[in-house]
């Protein structure tokens, strides 16, 4: 499973995001896009916006979520 989530440095949301996989020992490869201009275009083009955070697994993206979201959308890929 190749988990990736896109961060903003000073993002509450994100800060959570990874708060949470961390709790659940999930790996993950953190991408902060404001320190790479080719990684926020990316980030866009998979979420269609600018907002941070966005997680993609194996191709299943989640955007502009906290804690509750994200919930939701792992219990929805374990179902997978």
């Amino acid at each position: 499973m190749k988990i990736r989530l896109f961060i903003k440095p000073y993002c509450g949301w994100c800060h959570k995001a990874t708060a949470w996989l961390d709790a659940r020992g999930i790996k993950y490869e953190t991408i902060d896009v404001m320190a790479d201009a080719e990684a926020f275009a990316e980030m866009r083009g998979l979420s269609g916006q600018t907002l941070a955070p966005v997680i993609d697994v194996d191709g299943e993206v989640l955007a502009d979520f906290g804690p509750d979201e994200l919930e939701n959308f792992w219990e929805k890929l374990k179902q997978q």
